[in-house]
Order: structure tokens, then C-alpha cells, then sequence
């Protein structure tokens, strides 16, 4: 069941994935919640990427550990354990935003890590800035490359799981407003 911002959720969620394109704000949202319900915000990103933006070879059983736990917030992402985590979901939120909203939101992000040689995960630093003319897998290239991706996975999703309950945010004014107004009263 897909709804809107203006719709409220039956129950106080638990477990909940935040779908969206890279540079979407995926895990800005993500922390957000796990501060207002008070539950676990695990960072997806940090899990996958090791040492010289290897995979890690425990990443796959990492998530198998805290996706049986009873509460968490995390980012919808990585095909091996994408299933995994919205079957474990009693709640989607999906990040549709406009195509240029999240270009700008992604080089603006891009800019200031490469910039303020932020590190990210494991010792990793986002890369050269040149890179992006270069590297078909840059963050960049990426976000303006799969954009209808998580569309199409999110439609696929509501079929697969229809009692799953999934609400899709066109703009931030919209994630704000449902927060204020469907999930606050909620924690009360």
C-alpha cells in the first residue's frame, strides 16, 4: 500500500528502510528517525564498505544480525540484501524526488567530503573531484545513472509485499510535514 504525505501509519513503526537514489538523503532520514523513535540507526554504507572501498566480506551476516533485531532504521540499498531488509520491514519510506533536487543535493554533498577530506567509512574518503568524468561508478554518474531505479524496485516491492506500508515523499516540505503531523503523534 503506497501512500502519501498527508496519510498516517496505522501503528508506531519499528524497522523501517529509507528508499530513495543516491543523494536522495537516504541516511539523513534515516538518522532523523532513529532519533525521534528512539531506535537504532544502522548505516548501511558503513556495513558494505571497507578498506579501500572493498566490500566486506561480513556485510551480508552483519545485516542478518541486526535485521533480526526488534528495531532499526536503515538505508534500502545493496541488491544481495535489499529483499532481506524489506521483509523485515514493517515500514518503507521512499525518497521521490525531483531529479534535480537530488543532483544538486549530490554534488553539494560530493563537494563538501572531497573538500573537507571528510572520512566516510573504514578509512575511505570520497574520491578526486576529476573522477567524476571518469569513473562510470562515481556517486554522481551513479545517483543521475539509476535514478528510475528505485521506482521500478519500490512498484516491484508494493506487489511482492502489498501489506508492507510504504509512504513516497516528493519533496523534503513533505517529509517534514509527515514527521510533524503522522509520526510525532505516534511516539506519544
Amino acid at each position: 500500500m503506497i501512500l502519501g504525505p498527508n496519510d498516517a501509519v496505522s501503528r508506531r513503526p519499528t524497522r523501517i528502510v529509507v528508499a530513495g537514489t543516491s543523494g536522495s538523503g537516504k541516511t539523513t532520514l534515516s538518522a532523523r528517525l532513529g532519533s525521534i523513535l528512539g531506535i537504532e540507526h544502522i548505516e548501511i554504507d558503513s556495513l558494505y564498505h571497507g578498506p579501500n572501498w572493498t566490500p566486506r566480506a561480513t556485510f551480508e551476516s552483519d545485516v542478518e544480525e541486526f535485521i533480526a533485531r526488534p528495531s532499526w532504521v536503515t538505508e534500502w540499498q545493496y541488491g544481495v540484501v535489499r529483499d532481506r531488509l524489506a521483509d523485515r520491514a514493517d515500514l518503507l519510506l521512499w525518497l521521490d524526488l525531483p531529479r534535480r533536487t537530488v543532483m544538486r543535493q549530490v554534488m553539494i554533498r560530493t563537494l563538501r567530503r572531497r573538500l573537507g577530506r571528510r572520512e566516510l567509512w573504514n578509512g575511505n574518503f570520497e574520491p578526486s573531484l576529476h573522477r567524476i568524468f571518469f569513473d562510470r561508478d562515481h556517486v554522481v554518474r551513479w545517483a543521475w545513472n539509476t535514478y528510475r531505479l528505485t521506482t521500478e524496485r519500490v512498484q516491484r516491492l508494493s506487489v511482492r509485499r502489498p501489506e508492507l506500508t510504504i509512504v513516497r515523499f516528493r519533496s523534503h516540505r513533505d517529509v517534514d510535514a509527515w514527521i510533524a503531523h503522522q509520526l510525532i503523534p505516534l511516539t506519544r
